[in-house]
Order: C-alpha cells, then structure tokens, then sequence
C-alpha cells in the first residue's frame, strides 16, 4: 500500500468514525447540554494522556463560545488542584476505557463538591460511565492506527462531540459574533469583529471635500493635501455628489482634457459607493474588493446627504484587518 493509501486509509476510518457518532446522538446530548445551561458554575474538563490533550481543546472551545470553561489536570488535582471545583460545576471527566486510575480517584470528590459530571468514554460498562449523571457514548469500531493501540479515530470523535456541545451551547445562549470578538480582541479575528468604519475613518477637516463649481486648480489642492487620492464633490448643502480620484484625472490627462480649467462638477463620478459609520471596517473592505475601490465616503445614516467622514484601504490595511 502507497504512502497516499495510507493517509487515505485513516482520515475514511476517523469520518466514518465520526459519521457514526452524530447517527448515535441521543436524549444524553441534550440532557449533557441543559445541565451546562442550567448550571451556576464552570465547566471543568479533565482527562488524561491523549483524552486530556483533547480536553484542553474542548474547554478552550467552550471558553470561546460563552460557556466559561476550564482545563484540570486530573492528577495535579489529586495533589490539591481539585480546590478549583465548586459547588454547582459541571464536570466533563473523558476516558475512552472510563477506567483511568488518575480520573477515578477524582471522581468521589466531585461528587462531594457537590458537582455534577459528564462522562465521556467508549465503554458505557466502565466505572466513569457509571457514576456519571450523563453518559456521552464515543466509542468507535477501530482505532485508525493499523495496530489498534494509538488513540486516533478515538480521539477525533471524542473532540468531535466536545465540539457539538460547545456549538449547541453556543445557540442556545444566543451567542452571536459580537460575544465572541469580546473574547478574541487579538489579532485580525478580534479587529474583524470589533473594528468599525468610524473607528479608521478620517473626520472633520480631514475629509477632502469640494464644491461642484470649484475649479479643478483649486481642487487638485484639496486632493494633494488631503492625501488619500480622492475629494467627494458636494451640493451647495454639502451633499455629496460624487467623487473624484487622482485616477480619474489622469485619464482626463490622457485623453488631452483641460483639467486645470474645468470645474469639479464636470469631471466627477456620480452616484459614488457609500458606507454607515457604524459598519464593520471588515464589511468596508469587502465592498472596495467587490467594486476595486480604495476608498469610501461614510454617512451617519442611510438618510444622510453630508459625509461624516472618509476610509482609505490603506487605513483597514494598516489596521490588520485584511
């Protein structure tokens, strides 16, 4: 069997392993999730070995998501650590025997803590299952390592219901994108969600600007000592029109136009892209890839005539928000 065989002999065997998973879902699951949602505490995930790299996994998940969550090594907790459960927890021990001797020799003081477990194992007959108040079943058919031995297909389906109770919670608590950028303010994920148009955008005397009768020698002032290679040309009443980019005169430029002479009212685009301020910066930058804009006025509201400011590519760029 080729190297490529082999590869492909695993992922089909951890699929069909989680395949089988979501067929075997059942009245546990949802006891499982509204015993989190009903809870006063944490939930407090803890395993060993492979199970415990899995647990950190999930709890991170969950921690994500609104469901605050912890990782407790179950034999730090043997030597004092279990001082982090509380009464009204929700513990999520995980064994794919269910007879981990660290795991076990937890588990009567989780009870006398007063919280309540979840246990996640392959063996519904084993001593975690037992004294668990929910039973998961992960069990699968074979391991997808060739010996039987590795936890792989295992592994995979236990991180796989870890995440089907994290996304569950997740809609049950109504959480929506907004939460989660609270929780990820790093990085281009957290600017993504949290940055908006208002918070890059360039207001006040910093918007180019200018009247339609003004002559283009006084508004390639404008465009030059703004620096954003672009002035939006308005009303009497300060409605903008449209727009004029250093672009579009070198077009005019190239097709022999008197530039200098004209006025700004005949050389500029009507009807140009708009943005609210309240907007997602992300959502900015999305609209000037879909138009191959660099550049968006922004208004208070969809009734407003007047800019209340402008955003520059480079502005969402430099904000590492791309």
């Amino acid at each position: 069997m080729s190297i490529l065989d082999e590869g492909r002999k695993v992922i089909q065997a951890e699929a069909a392993a989680v395949a089988a998973l979501a067929g075997r879902l059942d009245s546990s699951f949802e006891q499982a999730v509204q015993m989190v949602l009903a809870s006063s505490g944490r939930v407090v995930v803890s395993g060993m070995g492979k199970s415990g790299l899995v647990g950190q996994k999930i709890a991170s998940t969950m921690a994500s998501t609104g469901t605050p969550a912890f990782f407790l090594h179950p034999a730090e907790g043997i030597h004092g650590d279990l001082g982090m459960i509380m009464t009204g927890d929700v513990v999520i021990g995980i064994s794919n025997s269910g007879e981990t001797e660290e795991l076990l020799r937890i588990l009567p003081v989780i009870k006398r803590l007063g919280a309540s477990l979840i246990a996640m194992s392959g063996n519904p007959a084993s001593n975690l299952a037992r004294s668990s108040d929910v039973f998961l079943d992960v069990s699968v058919a074979e391991e997808a390592c060739p010996l039987g031995l590795a936890p792989t297909s295992s592994t995979t389906a236990t991180l796989a219901m870890g995440d089907a109770l994290a996304v569950a919670l997740l809609v049950e608590r109504g959480f929506r994108a907004e939460d989660f950028a609270i929780f990820h303010p790093g990085g281009s994920l957290g600017k993504r969600l949290l940055l908006r148009v208002e918070d890059l955008m360039h207001g006040g005397d910093s918007i180019p600007l200018v009247q339609e009768e003004m002559l283009m020698k006084e508004a390639l002032f404008v465009i030059t000592s703004k620096g954003l290679g672009i002035t939006g040309v308005t009303d009497a009443q300060g409605g903008l029109l449209g727009v004029i980019t250093d672009g579009d005169l070198r077009r005019c430029l190239e097709r022999g136009e008197d530039i200098l002479h004209s006025s700004a009212g005949s050389l500029m685009r009507r009807n140009p892209k708009r943005i609210l301020r309240r907007e997602l910066a992300a959502a900015a930058l999305q609209m000037m890839e879909r138009h191959s804009i660099t550049t968006l006025f922004a208004f208070d509201d969809e009734q407003s005539q007047a800019p209340c400011g402008v955003i520059h590519l480079h502005d969402i760029l430099k904000a590492g928000i791309a």
